[in-house]
């Protein structure tokens, strides 16, 4: 690929961006709007779980197979097709009739937002190749996140005030057709020298597991934990992630790679990621019900309330990363476990008339210790890996992140149904509070794991299997 102009690449920055930034506003927007949403098509909590977690487990299961498909038939092919089938998914989540085909529309739009994050990356990695360059629009790229979930409670909550709750998802359709002729226009194919390999059986083993834990889970309290339904959605869950375990580790290019778990700060930096995103969706679903049903605060009221929060992630996102690159992933992830321990156990104490200082207290702490949860787990997942498998590496942190905000809905929504005495508006305050002491244990599980794999063992066990790795290639 020639060598671009400065401007150029500024540009194709400012484009790759804008995936980022429809599809975190997407999930921002959509937990504000499920009170609308319940109201109108008159959606019992599962249904509104299904609504979030459709998205989140669709994305989570395509991420690692974008990026290699990408690399294949040409990333910015892959990326403008991403762009198109999640504007498609948009526009028909506006028209849906029932909420049951709101969950269909939803997963169409993660389909095309599997495409978009991971390739977008690629394309930025690809184009600044100057290394300091490529530092400083990883930053941005990062950045992005931060002013995302800003953005998204005021502008949810404006448009579910003003236009009605479908607007949340026409509203992405423009920008998603500026984006397509924009990387028509600007951003140059590419594809990898030597592709990787696509892995259909792990891939259906992937969905498979996400797919039944996740069901199982949602579905266990209207089902009935002991029914056939429920137990054969777990046992398959079990099977699939011991199959894609044997599968993965006699596959030359595995999906995903068993050797990468054997190094503690991989290992953590994947389940901190699991029980950091969960906090935050669990959070992000429980926070917005009881702003608007409980508390009966309008949706842009409930927005600019949330707005403390998202505005402490903008801030401290930065500084993680900085501390990080200076003085390593412990600091940053000992400070997000004890926020977000300390954010639970605040909100944990909510009652039907909290005052709004105590509220705003416990978003200040969560956003705090979210901001600082970021640049160490892509860090700590990278922590001695080769360079070739860095990328992939990467990857699996960032479907952990999804993993875990589905898990989150899905628990949160599970414990509330089950608990709830009465209806959602009386019984919401007493139902959840075992939720949020789930959220502080969350963070409990990030402030016990960064500590255990930050430390010498957990860099020597790094070492060993980043060996192991260059021996095998």
């Amino acid at each position: 690929m020639q060598e671009l102009t400065r401007r150029r690449r500024l540009l194709i920055l400012v484009i790759c961006c804008f995936s980022l930034f429809i599809v975190g506003l997407d999930s921002t927007i959509v937990n504000l709007a499920l009170p609308a949403i319940r109201a109108e098509l008159d959606a019992d909590v599962s249904k509104l779980q299904w609504t979030i977690d459709a998205y989140t487990l669709v994305l989570a299961s395509l991420l690692m197979v974008s990026g290699s498909t990408a690399d294949r038939v040409g990333r910015r092919r892959t990326f403008q097709t991403g762009l198109v089938v999640f504007g498609i998914g948009s526009l028909l989540c506006g028209f849906a009739p029932t909420v049951d085909l709101l969950i269909v529309f939803r997963m169409l739009q993660a389909v095309g937002g599997s495409m978009l994050n991971p390739v977008a990356m690629s394309i930025i990695t690809n184009t600044f190749t100057d290394p300091r360059e490529r530092a400083q629009a990883i930053g941005v790229w990062g950045g992005v996140v931060g002013l995302s979930l800003a953005v998204g409670p005021v502008v949810g909550g404006t448009l579910v005030d003003t236009v009605g709750w479908r607007f949340i998802f026409w509203i992405n359709v423009p920008v998603a057709l500026a984006a397509v002729l924009l990387t028509a226009l600007f951003v140059p194919e590419s594809r990898a020298a030597v592709p990787r390999r696509i892995d259909p059986v792990g891939q259906v083993l992937v969905v498979l597991l996400l797919g039944g834990v996740t069901y199982g889970i949602i579905e266990g309290q209207m089902a009935g934990w002991t029914s056939p339904l429920i137990i054969g959605c777990f046992v398959l869950a079990g099977v699939s992630l011991v199959s894609l375990v044997l599968y993965e580790r006699r596959r030359e290019e595995p999906l995903l790679e068993p050797r990468f778990f054997r190094s503690a700060p991989f290992s953590g930096a994947t389940l901190i990621a699991v029980a950091g995103f969960s906090a935050l969706s669990g959070f992000l679903f429980l926070n917005s019900l009881y702003l608007q049903s409980v508390r009966g605060f309008s949706a842009l009221h409930a927005g600019l309330l949330t707005l403390p929060m998202a505005a402490m992630t903008v801030v401290f996102a930065p500084l993680s990363g900085w501390l990080v690159g200076h003085r390593g992933p412990r600091l940053p992830l000992v400070v997000a476990g004890s926020m977000l321990t300390a954010s639970g156990l605040v909100l944990s104490q909510l009652s039907l008339d909290t005052p709004t200082l105590v509220l705003l207290a416990g978003y200040l702490v969560f956003g705090l210790g979210f901001g600082m949860l970021n640049a160490p787990i892509t860090n700590a997942a990278v922590s001695g890996m080769p360079r070739s498998q860095a990328g992939v590496a990467a990857a699996i942190a960032s479907t952990s992140r999804q993993v875990g905000a589905s898990l989150g809905v899905a628990i949160a929504g599970t414990v509330l149904t089950a608990r709830l005495v009465g209806p959602l508006e009386t019984g919401f305050v007493d139902a959840a509070q075992l939720c949020w002491y789930i959220i502080a244990g969350c963070g409990l599980l990030v402030l016990i794991l960064g500590l255990i794999t930050t430390g010498s063992w957990a860099r020597r066990t790094a070492a060993a299997v980043a060996e192991d790795l260059v021996r095998a290639r």
